[in-house]
């Protein structure tokens, strides 16, 4: 940020609702995990000021986790440092995960084995039941290949689970050391990396003086938000934190993130932090179904690129933007004066959706 940026923000000497002191135990907690770095990190925190004036709203900021450097980058990455480095510690060979086609967490878990020199093992649930090459070659798929990792498809539906197990007991039985990484490295591991982008975020807004009112982004497997919620709340934070919902109902979403977020807040020591009215997710823009283009994303997405020359992808991150704009339009951030929106990467997904980018007769909104 520059100085105009740090003079047009509202400061306060308990900036993002988290004092030093907070700061430093939970940094002190985090410390004592296993890392590995992976990310360029901290990611930016800048000012999308076009997209302000546009909605006429309150301050809008984007969280630049598309800019995690590991294969085009994305919040995937912050979970990798503390997955690999455990797959490292119990001397793992070969790693194995799953994810939708065009998994943004494929492609990066790819990379991360690849920088590791370990083998990677890939499957894909068929959650669309689309035939497109595009969209099952391209983008995110091509990717993984291209880092090295063996891809398989599966059905829709499947027990993924049992699926990645499976083919651990294959790996074992050839005389390889899997290591299972669940889908969007969504466990108390992975979580740990949102929690070091909550106080990431702290850190930052402490140091430049900005008071953030609320934070929102998309969220599906859970680990995310769960981190951010952990986070937080070890934080003692005031920031109203908001997932909006790419994948299940509002109950599921929000069950699955506070039931993550009370065993992540365990391990950092502060599991009676996390209470149920922080977990909130808007599941009003998912549309048909998982990885299905709705007609507001594409809007979104198409506003943002031409607006702040940002890249979202159609899958995750641009079904959280239609959310943060739709949302503005009707009041929710009203009295509010900075919002940041974490940019969870996915640009490559893009690719395989063509067809789908393109409305006829398009206007910005």
């Amino acid at each position: 940020m520059d100085q105009q940026d740090v003079l047009d923000a509202q400061s306060g000497s308990q900036a993002a609702g988290a004092s030093a002191a907070r700061r430093k135990d939970l940094a002190s907690a985090l410390a004592g995990f296993p890392r590995v770095r992976l990310g360029h990190l901290p990611t930016p925190l800048e000012p999308m000021d076009r997209l302000s004036e546009h909605l006429g709203g309150p301050r809008f900021w984007v969280k630049r986790d598309d800019c995690t450097g590991l294969s085009s980058g994305g919040n995937k990455t912050r979970k990798l440092e503390f997955l690999m480095a455990e797959a490292a510690g119990v001397g793992a060979d070969t790693i194995i995960t799953q994810g939708a086609t065009q998994s943004n967490h494929a492609r990066q878990t790819a990379a991360a084995a690849a920088k590791l020199g370990m083998k990677c093992h890939i499957l894909l649930e068929d959650r669309t039941g689309s035939n497109d090459a595009q969209y099952n070659l391209n983008g995110n798929v091509l990717l993984d290949r291209l880092h090295g990792a063996t891809v398989a498809k599966r059905s829709g539906g499947s027990d993924m689970a049992a699926e990645m197990e499976a083919l651990a007991d294959k790996v074992r039985q050839a005389g390889g050391k899997p290591y299972v990484i669940p889908g969007g490295g969504s466990n108390t591991t992975g979580a740990l990396g949102y929690v070091n982008c909550a106080l990431e975020l702290s850190d930052q807004a402490a140091s430049t003086g900005l008071k953030i009112d609320a934070l929102v982004h998309a969220t599906g497997s859970s680990g995310t938000q769960a981190g951010l919620v952990a986070g937080l709340a070890a934080l003692e934070s005031d920031i109203h934190l908001l997932g909006i919902g790419v994948r299940a109902p509002r109950e599921k979403q929000e069950t699955m993130v506070f039931e993550l977020a009370k065993r992540t807040a365990a391990r950092i020591g502060v599991e009676d932090a996390v209470r149920r009215e922080d977990v909130r997710a808007n599941c009003d823009y998912v549309g048909a179904g998982y990885g299905i283009p709705t007609e507001g994303m594409v809007r979104s997405v198409r506003l943002l690129a031409e607006l702040e020359g940002l890249l979202f992808d159609p899958v995750y991150s641009g079904k959280g933007l239609d959310g943060l704009i739709d949302l503005t339009r009707k009041g929710a951030f009203d009295g509010m004066q900075n919002v940041v929106f974490l940019h969870t990467g996915g640009s490559a997904a893009l690719f395989g959706y063509p067809d789908a980018l393109e409305l006829p007769g398009y206007q910005p909104n």
